[in-house]
C-alpha cells in the first residue's frame, strides 16, 4: 500500500541572496515564497498561496538590481540573485500605493470587514505606514455600489480594490468560473457572470471568494441575528462538516454570550485543504431551530390505534405528499443553477399558508403527544421491546441507525440490537445510496471502501466520473476534479443527465436510464479488442477473466448503441480514451448504484478497472462517492445487516465465535432484514413488529411512500430518536429529543477512509442528550451491563475488533485525522493507494463478475411515458430536515420543482414555472415545473428534499437482489397540466387515503 499523493518531481535548484541570507531552492520557485523560507516577511495584497500568482497589486515588489522593481510573488529566483526587500524607496512605494487605495475605501467605522472579523488587510498595512483615508488629502472616489441580492453574502464595489483574489479563488480552486471583471477605468469591478446581481448569478455561494477577499468588498452577512465579531472575542471549534461524505474540515467561530455560531471557515486538512460548500460555511444554523426536540415525549392514550397524526402526512393536507402547491416561483435559466426565488419569502410562509420550509405542523402533531421525564420514557421503550421481544422472538426487532451520527454510535447501535435481542435486522441509509456498490467491492476487491482518495485525481491521466453530479453532491470533491482537468487530467462523463459536470469533462456520455452494464461492456469489449488490456495484471491479480472475455463480446459498440442511445464511435473512442491511460481513476455514485442492476453496474466498473490495471498505482482505483456525512463509518462500523464491524461476515462461524467471546454472548448466525425488507415484514403476519430508529426518516426517504405509511402504522411499537419532529414521527409511541452534530463528541469516516474528530461546538437545548448516551441507556433498560464513560472509551472497544482501523487511537487523529489502513499513525497520514500487491480478497485476487444487460423493471407505457430520476440540490440533504431549516439553504432553494426536456415541456403545454402533477402508479404530487435543458428527451428529475411534493411517493420499491438498494433512479411517470383529466387508478386513488 502506498501513501503518495502527489507525483513526485526532480529539479536542479539555485541560490539566491535575500537580504544577504542565502537560500537554495528548487528552480521555477518565485522569491516571495523562497524569502518564505529564510524568515523574510514580503507584504502582499493580491497574493494568496493557495492561489496562482497574478503580481496585480504590486504590494510585494522588491529590488533584484534590475532596471524596475519585480513582483516576488510571480519573480522567479536565479542563481546568484540579490534580493533586497525593504529599502526605504520601496517602503515609499508601498506606503503611497496603500495610500491610493485606502482613500477609495469606506471610512474605518463603516467598513464591513473592520467591522465584523476586523481583518481588513489593507487597512492593516495602511495602520503600518502610518496612512488613513482620514488623513490623506487624496479625494475619495465612489459610487461603484453594493449588491446585497445575495442571501449570506454582501458585495461592496467601493471596498474593492481589483486584486482579483475572489476570482482566482472562484477560478482555481472552486472551478465555478463565475466572477470576473466589467467595465473600463475606474468604474471597473469585479462581476458575476455577465455583471448579474450576486443571487440572479450561477454563483452557488460557496463563500470561497468571502475566505479570499482582504478588504470589505466580500462579506458574509450574519445569520439567525447573531452578530459577526474578529476571531479573537469568539470560540474556535476545529471540527468536521456535518453533510456529505468529503468531510471537509472547518472552524466554527461560537458567540457564547449568545450561545451560537457566528461564523464558520474551512481549515486546512489533506483532503479538503480549507475548501467548503455553501452547506458548510452556511448551513449550520439547523441546530439552533426553535423546532428542536427538547423533551421526551410520549403517545397519548386517545391517540391510538395508531396511524399518522397531520393531514399532510395522512396525505390529504395542501403541504402533503400528494399534491402540494406553493406559489413561489422563479425565473428560467435553463437549469443552470437550483438557486433563486422569492428573496421577500424565504421562509415559505406565503403559499397558502403552508408552514415554513415546507416543515411538519407541531400544531397539528404535538397534541397527540405529552411531555414525559426520560426515567418514564426509557422505562416504557425497555418494558415494551422486551414484551415484543419475548412475544414474537429476535425477528420480532427491528433497528435503523443513522449515517449522521458518529462511528461510536453506530457501534453502540448494532451492538444493542444484536446482542440486546438477538437479532442482524439492523441496517441504515447506505441501503439507500450505495449497498450495491458496496456488495461489489465486497464480493470483487474483498473491501468495501474506497480503493484511493479523491484528492489522487491529481495523479490520473483519465477519470470517469459516472451515474453522479458531484458539482451538486460533493462540491467539494468536484473543485478538485476541475482543477486536475485544468492541469491535463481527461474526464470522461457518463450520465443521463447533462449536470455542469459534462461542461468540464471533455468526453460527456449521455446514456439512457438504466443502460450502464450495457454500456459499460461495450467499453471493455473495446478494450479487449484494441488491446488495450493489462495482459500482467490479468495473469497475476484478478480471476475469471475469461469468462468476462465471452461476456463482453455480446456487446459490440452497434449493439450497445441500440441500447443505450450513444453512439457507436463514442463509446469507441471512450474505450480507447481510457485503455490507452498510464493511470485512470472512477469515480460514481448513486446514479450507478440504486437501481435494480446496481450491483451489475458496479461489478462492470470494477473489472473496467482491473482488466486495464487501473488498481494499486497513484491515479488509480475505484472511488464510490459516499453520500452521507458518517455512511463509510456507519458501515465500518456493523451498522449493516450481513456483516459485524469491519465487514466481517455473520454467517461466518469463526467471526460469529469472536464477537460472541468479545461481547459475551450468543450471536445469531443468520443475515438480517435489510431496510427495505424489514418494512416489507412490518406488513406480514409473524414480522417486524417494534422498531428503534435512530436519525431515520423513511417516510420520504424510502421508496413508495403509501407502502411506508402502511408499516408504520402498522408497528406495535416504535422509538424514534431524533432533533426535530419528523414525518416519521408521527408513528411514534415515544419519541426520544437527541443532540445535534454540533452537540457532541465523536469521529466520523469520510468517503475517503479518512477518521476525524467532530467536536462539541454548544451545548444541546432543553433535555437533549448525546445519541451514544441513550443507546447505551436502553440498552441497561433491557439488561445489558455497559458503562461506557466517553466517546474515545467506546472508540477504543470498536478498533479492537476492526482490523482495518488498527492503531488508529482517539488521541492520535489530531486536527485533520488518519487515512485507514494505518501502520504509523503517529508519524503518517495513512494510506492513499490500496492494493498495490493484493487485494483482501480470500485469494489475494480481484475476481471478476461478468454482469449481462438486464432492462429496468417498470418501462414507460402511454399513460407514463417518461422516465424519472431522483437525487439531490447543491443546497439540500436527503429529507431536508436540516437544510430546510437553514436560512440561507432554504432561502437559496426554497421550492420543489421537476426539471424537464423543453420539448417533453411544450409537449404538453406546460410553460417555466407553471405548477404541474407528477403522477406514476404509486400516486401523484404537485410542484413546479422547470424547463431544463440538462435532460433527456423522455426523461425528468425530482429532487427528493420536499416533503410537500415527496418524490418517492412516485419510486417503486423494487430492489437489487444482491444489494437490496431500491430503484431510485428509474420509473414511469407523466408530468401534465393540473386541469388534465387523468384515469384515478387504485394506487393513486390509495395515495389520498
Amino acid at each position: 500500500m502506498t501513501a503518495v499523493q502527489e507525483p513526485a518531481t526532480s529539479l536542479r535548484t539555485v541560490t539566491t541572496s535575500i537580504d544577504g541570507r542565502e537560500v537554495t531552492v528548487e528552480e521555477g520557485t518565485s522569491i516571495y515564497d523562497a524569502a518564505k523560507q529564510v524568515g523574510v516577511d514580503i507584504p502582499v495584497l493580491c497574493h494568496n498561496e493557495r492561489y496562482d500568482p497574478v503580481g496585480v497589486c504590486r504590494m510585494c515588489v522588491v529590488d533584484t538590481g534590475g532596471r524596475v522593481f519585480a513582483a516576488a510573488c510571480v519573480r522567479p529566483c536565479e542563481d546568484g540573485m540579490e534580493v533586497k526587500t525593504s529599502t526605504p524607496e520601496l517602503e515609499r512605494n508601498r506606503a503611497t500605493l496603500t495610500e491610493l487605495l485606502v482613500s477609495d475605501q469606506p471610512p474605518r467605522a463603516e467598513d464591513p470587514k473592520q467591522t465584523t472579523t476586523g481583518d481588513n488587510l489593507l487597512l492593516s498595512l495602511a495602520d503600518g505606514f502610518g496612512v488613513a483615508r482620514e488623513t490623506t488629502d487624496l479625494p475619495c472616489g465612489s459610487g461603484r455600489g453594493v449588491d446585497s441580492s445575495n442571501p449570506v453574502i454582501d458585495v461592496n464595489h467601493d471596498a474593492c480594490i481589483l486584486c482579483d483574489r475572489c476570482v482566482r479563488a472562484c477560478d482555481d480552486i472552486q472551478g465555478n468560473d463565475v466572477i470576473g471583471r466589467s467595465g473600463k477605468g475606474y468604474s471597473t469591478r469585479i462581476a458575476f457572470d455577465l455583471n448579474d446581481p450576486m443571487g440572479a448569478s450561477s454563483c452557488v455561494t460557496c463563500g470561497e471568494c468571502v475566505q479570499a477577499c482582504p478588504t470589505g468588498a466580500l462579506t458574509n452577512k450574519s445569520i439567525r441575528n447573531i452578530p459577526i465579531q474578529p476571531r479573537e472575542k469568539l470560540d474556535a471549534v476545529d471540527s468536521v462538516c456535518p453533510y456529505c461524505g468529503v468531510g471537509c474540515a472547518l472552524t466554527y467561530y461560537v458567540d457564547r454570550e449568545r450561545g451560537a455560531i457566528a461564523f464558520a471557515e474551512g481549515r486546512d486538512q489533506p483532503g479538503s485543504q480549507s475548501r467548503l460548500c455553501v452547506k458548510g460555511r452556511y448551513g449550520w444554523d439547523y441546530a439552533a431551530s426553535p423546532q428542536r426536540l427538547t423533551m421526551p415525549l410520549i403517545r397519548i392514550d386517545s391517540a391510538y390505534p395508531k396511524s399518522a397524526l397531520s393531514a399532510d402526512v395522512r396525505g390529504e393536507g395542501k403541504g402533503s405528499a400528494t399534491g402540494a402547491t406553493n406559489d413561489r416561483g422563479r425565473g428560467g435559466d435553463g437549469g443552470n443553477r437550483s438557486g433563486g426565488g422569492r428573496k421577500d419569502d424565504p421562509g415559505g410562509k406565503r403559499g397558502g399558508g403552508r408552514k415554513p420550509g415546507g416543515l411538519v405542523d407541531y400544531d397539528e402533531v404535538l397534541p397527540y403527544f405529552r411531555e414525559a421525564t426520560w426515567e418514564e420514557a426509557l422505562d416504557l421503550i425497555a418494558r415494551r421491546l422486551k414484551e415484543i421481544h419475548a412475544e414474537g422472538g429476535p425477528g420480532a426487532i427491528a433497528g435503523f441507525g443513522s449515517a449522521k451520527c458518529s462511528n461510536e454510535e453506530a457501534y453502540l447501535f448494532q451492538k444493542l440490537i444484536r446482542t440486546g435481542f438477538g437479532t442482524n435486522n439492523v441496517d441504515h441509509c447506505t441501503r439507500l445510496c450505495h449497498a450495491s456498490s458496496v456488495a461489489a467491492l465486497f464480493e470483487g476487491v474483498g473491501s468495501g471502501a474506497v480503493s484511493t482518495t479523491y484528492g489522487d485525481v491529481a495523479n490520473a491521466d483519465v477519470v470517469i466520473i459516472t451515474g453522479s453530479n458531484p458539482t451538486a453532491n460533493h462540491p467539494v470533491a468536484s473543485s478538485f476534479f476541475k482543477q486536475a482537468r485544468r492541469r491535463g487530467t481527461k474526464i470522461i462523463y457518463v450520465d443521463p443527465r447533462a449536470s455542469t459536470v459534462a461542461e468540464h469533462a471533455d468526453i460527456f456520455v449521455q446514456l439512457k436510464p438504466g443502460t450502464d452494464v450495457a454500456f459499460y461492456n461495450s467499453v471493455m469489449h473495446e478494450v479487449i479488442r484494441l488491446g488495450l488490456i493489462d495482459r500482467e495484471f490479468i495473469a497475476g491479480r484478478t480471476s475469471n477473466y475469461d469468462e468476462l472475455a465471452r461476456t463482453v463480446a455480446d456487446y459490440p459498440p452497434e449493439r450497445a448503441a441500440q441500447i443505450t442511445g450513444v453512439d457507436a464511435d463514442l463509446i469507441r473512442e471512450v474505450a480507447r480514451t481510457w485503455g490507452e491511460a498510464n493511470a485512470g481513476v472512477v469515480y460514481w455514485g448513486m446514479g450507478i448504484s440504486q437501481h435494480t442492476t446496481g450491483t451489475d453496474n458496479a461489478r462492470c466498473l470494477i473489472a473496467l478497472c482491473s482488466i486495464t490495471g487501473n488498481v494499486g498505482r497513484p491515479g488509480t482505483g475505484l472511488h464510490p462517492l459516499r453520500g452521507q456525512n458518517n455512511v463509510q463509518g456507519a458501515s465500518d462500523a456493523g451498522l449493516v445487516p450481513m456483516f459485524y464491524p469491519d465487514y466481517q461476515g455473520v454467517d461466518r462461524e469463526a467471526t460469529r465465535r469472536h464477537f460472541e467471546e468479545a461481547w459475551g454472548t450468543t450471536l445469531d448466525p443468520n443475515r438480517g432484514l435489510t431496510v427495505t425488507e424489514i418494512i416489507k415484514s412490518v406488513l406480514q403476519p409473524g414480522g417486524v413488529r417494534g422498531m428503534y430508529m435512530l436519525g431515520e426518516n423513511p417516510f420520504l426517504s424510502d421508496p413508495n411512500i403509501n407502502k411506508v405509511r402502511k408499516a408504520l402504522s402498522a408497528l406495535d411499537f416504535l422509538v424514534v430518536q431524533d432533533i426535530f419532529l419528523t414525518e416519521t414521527a408521527e408513528f411514534a409511541d415515544v419519541i426520544l429529543p437527541a443532540t445535534s452534530y454540533l452537540e457532541k463528541d465523536g469521529t466520523y469516516t469520510n468517503t475517503d477512509r479518512r477518521v476525524q474528530l467532530g467536536r462539541k461546538v454548544m451545548d444541546p437545548p432543553g433535555q437533549a442528550r448525546p445519541d451514544w448516551e441513550i443507546v447505551q441507556d436502553i440498552a441497561r433498560g433491557i439488561g445489558l451491563d455497559w458503562n461506557y464513560e466517553s466517546p474515545s472509551e467506546v472508540f477504543d472497544e470498536m478498533v479492537a475488533l476492526m482490523p482495518s482501523y488498527k492503531n488508529l487511537a482517539y488521541d492520535n487523529l489530531g486536527l485533520s485525522g488518519k487515512l485507514y489502513p494505518n501502520d504509523d499513525p503517529e508519524h503518517t497520514d495513512g494510506t492513499v493507494v490500496m492494493f498495490d500487491e493484493k487485494f483482501n480478497t480470500d485469494d489475494g485476487l480481484a475476481h471478476l463478475v461478468p454482469a449481462q444487460w438486464l432492462p429496468p423493471r417498470e418501462l414507460p407505457d402511454s399513460e407514463f411515458p417518461l422516465v424519472l430520476n431522483t437525487g439531490r440540490l447543491l443546497e439540500h440533504w436527503h429529507t431536508g430536515s436540516m437544510t430546510r431549516r437553514s436560512y440561507a439553504l432554504d432561502a437559496i432553494s426554497p421550492v420543489a420543482e421537476v426539471y424537464m426536456h423543453p420539448k417533453d415541456a411544450a409537449d404538453r403545454g406546460l410553460a417555466h414555472g407553471e405548477m404541474v402533477r407528477a403522477r406514476s402508479r404509486r400516486g401523484a404530487i404537485e410542484l413546479l415545473v422547470r424547463i431544463s435543458h440538462r435532460e433527456q428527451l423522455g426523461n425528468c428529475f425530482i429532487p427528493f428534499h420536499f416533503r410537500e411534493a415527496a418524490a418517492n411517493l412516485l419510486t417503486i420499491d423494487e430492489v437489487d437482489p444482491t444489494g437490496k438498494i431500491p430503484e431510485f433512479k428509474f420509473c414511469a411517470v407523466q408530468v401534465e397540466a393540473l386541469g388534465a383529466a387523468h384515469v384515478e387508478t387504485p394506487s393513486t386513488a390509495g395515495a389520498r387515503a
